[in-house]
């Protein structure tokens, strides 16, 4: 029998062991083959076709990570997120039939780390399952080894110990790729970087295709730390806006 691999506190299993993931589609072709390609990979693989399963599942089984479509009976992915971020953090890598840019900043906005768009490869599905675990991983070491003081960049403030950033003083929930990310931006404030050095560096993943990936995010953060913080620079990439000297 396949021993424990998470503890009940929501922290990422020691590197090497069986990791878990709750796979929730409807679509019993698609489900049973990103079941099969992550088994193949070495994960443990529990599936759930509806919402209410799915979130029973997860309370239930306290899965490593969640590949969650939005569509669903009973009630849908966003709903499922939601709840089981309610219960214990988790990454979750969610999957939308449309290419819908709405979706996909809902999705980001109430806790999913990352998403795909239908249809996509079984290959690049795996991978960005690994990454988000890599990150999950490195952030909880990271926790673990204080890093000495407080960025602060006018009236944003990172605090890299506690994981935590505030606007003004008021504390501001990000995700935690989204910390990552500002923590990129802002290890050189002002500084352009392109989408391909973020999406290398954030989600340790190097195929351009993913650049999209890198926009919604820069678009959920922006609506948490304020839209003038982040600049854009057209066809190249995204700084940090500092406040003048």
């Amino acid at each position: 029998m396949d021993q424990t691999h998470t503890t009940h506190n929501g922290v990422p299993a020691t590197p090497g062991a069986q990791r878990r993931v709750l796979v929730v589609e409807d679509d019993p072709t698609i489900v049973d083959a990103i079941a099969a390609r992550l088994r193949a990979e070495g994960f443990q693989v529990q599936t759930a076709t509806d919402g209410p399963a799915a979130v029973e599942a997860a309370e239930a089984w306290l899965p490593d990570l969640l590949v969650l479509d939005i569509m669903l009976p009973g009630f849908d992915g966003l709903e499922v997120c939601r709840r089981v971020q309610a219960q214990r953090p988790v990454p979750v890598l969610m999957l939308t039939a449309r290419d819908d840019e709405t979706d996909m900043l809902v999705g980001l906005g109430v806790g999913a780390d990352d998403y795909m768009t239908k249809p996509f490869s079984m290959r690049e599905l795996a991978a960005r399952v690994h990454v988000l675990l890599r990150r999950v991983e490195r952030a909880t070491q990271a926790a673990h080894t204080p890093r000495s003081g407080i960025l602060r960049l006018g009236e944003l403030e990172i605090d890299h110990a506690q994981r935590r950033v505030r606007v003004r003083t008021e504390d501001v929930h990000l995700t935690p790729t989204e910390f990552d990310l500002l923590v990129c931006l802002a290890n050189t404030p002002r500084a352009v970087l392109s989408r391909e050095q973020l999406l290398a560096e954030v989600w340790d993943w190097a195929d351009a295709s993913g650049t999209r990936t890198v926009d919604s995010h820069i678009k959920a953060l922006r609506r948490k730390i304020g839209a003038e913080r982040i600049r854009t620079v057209h066809g190249v990439g995204y700084a940090l806006e500092t406040p003048a000297p």
